[in-house]
């Protein structure tokens, strides 16, 4: 009877041990050091944060900011308070802050470079301060009282406002967010505060004393004589310039 199994011939099915050497495995790749950011990388993000304001600023030339960095520092409780367009802002309270706070601000670009060189150049502390309503709005939305590194930044944000948004507009949020008594920040609540009435039935003595206060909102009431009597230079200088002196 023949013997019908056979072995494998070596080499096809059944390979002989110690006859196929094991792979050879490489060596992991080694990984690439992470140097420091070359100085290409340092451009990007040096001008990513020069344009930062202009990122922040530009949808606010039509939303409305809900809230400022002093409010947030405020101690008082915040009034309630409307957000009013620039028309509705009646006729006089626009233009007795332009006559007190910035007489030039419909044509300068954001700075008084004449006011500001008075001020450096007198004797003794300044009298007075030379800062436009447009620093102002800057100062009021996103920054601090005081110092040079807050004056800096006030600046450079400034030219953003000014590049960015109609003068329009800048007044428009100046007089929404400043702050007319402690914790009473608006227009619209200020005068309602004051007064009792909306700022568009404000005569111009109310927009005249509401406006004196915005130096110093939580020192002084509309009935203290500085008050007052900062109130009637206003007044004059309202006649003066009249509403042709508005930006339209």
């Amino acid at each position: 009877m023949v013997d019908m199994t056979r072995t494998t011939a070596p080499g096809i099915g059944e390979l002989r041990p110690g006859r196929l050497k094991p792979r050879r495995q490489l060596p992991p790749a080694p990984a690439r050091p992470r140097g420091k950011p070359g100085p290409l990388r340092w451009v990007v993000y040096a001008l990513l944060l020069l344009c930062l304001p202009a990122l922040v600023l530009l949808p606010m030339r039509w939303l409305n900011p809900p809230i400022t960095s002093y409010m947030l520092q405020s101690q008082a409780p915040l009034q309630n308070r409307d957000w009013l367009t620039y028309a509705s802002l009646g006729p006089y309270l626009p233009l007795a802050a332009v006559a007190a706070e910035d007489q030039k601000f419909p044509h300068h670009f954001g700075f008084d470079l004449q006011a500001l060189a008075e001020v450096m150049n007198a004797p003794g502390a300044p009298s007075r301060g030379a800062s436009t309503i447009s620093q102002q709005t800057s100062k009021n939305l996103f920054l601090w009282p005081g110092g040079y590194v807050r004056k800096a930044l006030e600046a450079w944000i400034t030219l953003w406002l000014e590049a960015l948004w109609p003068k329009t507009r800048i007044l428009e949020v100046y007089l929404n967010v400043a702050e007319f008594a402690p914790g009473v920040y608006g227009a619209e609540a200020g005068a309602r505060h004051h007064f009792g009435v909306a700022p568009t039935q404000l005569t111009p003595d109310q927009a005249g004393r509401l406006v004196a206060l915005l130096p110093s909102p939580r020192r002084y009431t509309i009935h203290d004589a500085h008050v007052q009597e900062r109130s009637r230079w206003i007044v004059q200088q309202m006649e003066q310039l009249g509403n042709a002196h508005l930006p339209h």
